[in-house]
């Protein structure tokens, strides 16, 4: 920090142990701090909150990435972030898409997130299409044990270039997480590549999607239940041009996370706490 000479100090999460909140601890000026946590309460960071606050008083500006995110600071810690939402290199994935050849085979199914952890949901789709009588393909991108299923792909973990080329190709795009989210990149991506999105109803896919619009970038299902999840995916499968009316519901809603409008709102937010002085150290 000394030796940069920097104009903006932007740190990450300053109210975790991190060398985001040692900076904070040391550093006076222009500092921009983003948030992407989101929680019901923490009884270390109200302990620990008297000690804290003088510090972070010291940030000009908020970013929270999320609404969820942005509420907890608001009720837990008092500030007022403005939302802008974490970037996503939609071209990469859009290019995937248009790379990808149509075809009259069965729809793609894809799946992403560790085999293992049970919040991603896994086993709830894999119910739902045990009982799915529709000929499907399913792709299961992630680390973990793999397992022996017929008609299941595992694939275990791949290149963001390898992501793009799957998503690109598939037609759904399955987030049947049960919990712990605060965002929902993946979507974006998922999205961005040209998949019709069918995510649990979590607060967080369902601002992702625009849930409550009069277009909606997803389709949603009960949180937890693969019966519902089951209807869901008939209703994609059976009808293309729902599923269709979707996807390009989906790649609108996708440029909103691009990296280049979300660059461009956060440069707004440097010029705004600049005002001509730079980052020093105590």
């Amino acid at each position: 920090i000394r030796e940069g000479n920097f104009d903006i100090l932007h740190i990450h999460e300053p109210n975790s142990p991190s060398f985001s909140m040692a900076s904070l601890f040391m550093a006076h000026g222009p500092i921009v701090a983003t948030y992407h946590a989101s929680s019901s309460g923490s009884k270390i960071l109200r302990a620990v909150l008297p000690v804290l606050k003088p510090q972070l008083e010291k940030i000009r500006a908020g970013i929270a990435v999320s609404e969820m995110a942005r509420r907890w600071q608001v009720e837990q810690m008092g500030g007022d972030p403005v939302l802008i939402p974490n970037g996503v290199d939609t071209e990469m994935f859009a290019r995937e898409h248009q790379a990808a050849v149509a075809g009259d085979g069965p729809v793609e199914i894809v799946f992403l997130g560790r085999i293992d952890e049970s919040r991603k949901g896994l086993d709830i789709l894999l119910r739902a299409l045990a009982r799915l009588d529709r000929e499907v393909i399913c792709t299961v991108i992630g680390g973990g044990a793999k397992r022996e299923i017929p008609g299941i792909n595992f694939v275990g973990r791949v290149s963001d270039v390898e992501k793009a080329e799957i998503l690109g190709r598939a037609d759904i795009y399955v987030a049947p997480n049960t919990g712990g989210e605060s965002f929902g990149i993946v979507l974006v991506e998922a999205m961005a590549a040209g998949c019709a999105v069918l995510a649990s109803d979590l607060e967080a896919f369902s601002l992702v999607v625009d849930w409550e619009s009069s277009s909606p970038a997803g389709l949603l299902f009960t949180t937890g239940s693969d019966r519902d999840l089951e209807e869901k995916l008939r209703t994609l499968i059976d009808a293309p041009t729902t599923r269709n009316a979707l996807i390009e519901a989906g790649r609108r809603r996708a440029r909103h996370y691009d990296w280049s409008t979300v660059a461009a709102r956060i440069m707004v937010v440097y010029e705004t706490v600049a005002m001509g002085s730079k980052v020093t150290l105590k």
